[in-house]
């Protein structure tokens, strides 16, 4: 198994263990860093969601950081057992809500809204422009998108870049 570490929060320094899985790839600590800066480290009363879960770094991150509700989505279930597991270990399991889905068929018919959207897909798959027509249905109007992707995003639907920044191969929006 693989590890990422919290980097903020009542469960900073915890580990996330999480397995090989095509196409994971956890946000790097500097980079979640920066955009916990950006969201202001300081969550509660938000509720967000974290369409391309994977490791769970950002999700639990948020959950860490006082969001009050946290929805976590993925369609492998290696992914999401470790999900489960990393949950009942930090003892998150009443904050956090994990969904076994697609990402597409999870933004097209739920009927919920986010104040936090996180968009961290598989590079090169084409994920950012097929969700870019369900960003308005699933993010509040006054909620955030962050994007990670292996190029310059920007725009993502009707939203647009309004900060970004680069680490190595990785473009954080």
């Amino acid at each position: 198994m693989n590890t990422v570490r919290i980097i903020g929060g009542e469960w900073r320094r915890r580990l996330l263990r999480f397995p090989d899985s095509p196409g994971l790839r956890p946000t790097p600590d500097r980079v979640r860093e920066t955009l916990f800066n950006w969201l202001g480290n300081d969550l509660r009363g938000l509720s967000c969601l974290d369409l391309f879960a994977g490791s769970g770094a950002l999700g639990f991150e948020a959950a860490s950081r006082g969001a009050e509700r946290v929805v976590l989505v993925d369609n492998s279930p290696k992914v999401l057992a470790a999900l489960e597991l990393n949950a009942r270990t930090l003892g998150m399991a009443g904050r956090l809500e994990i969904v076994r889905s697609d990402a597409v068929r999870f933004a097209t018919s739920s009927q919920q809204r986010f104040d936090v959207l996180f968009l961290d897909p598989p590079f090169n798959a084409g994920w950012i422009e097929r969700l870019a027509a369900s960003v308005a249905a699933i993010v509040a109007p006054d909620g955030v998108i962050y994007v990670e992707a292996e190029r310059l995003v920007e725009h993502c639907g009707d939203w647009r870049t309004v900060r970004s920044g680069r680490a190595g191969q990785v473009f954080y929006h």
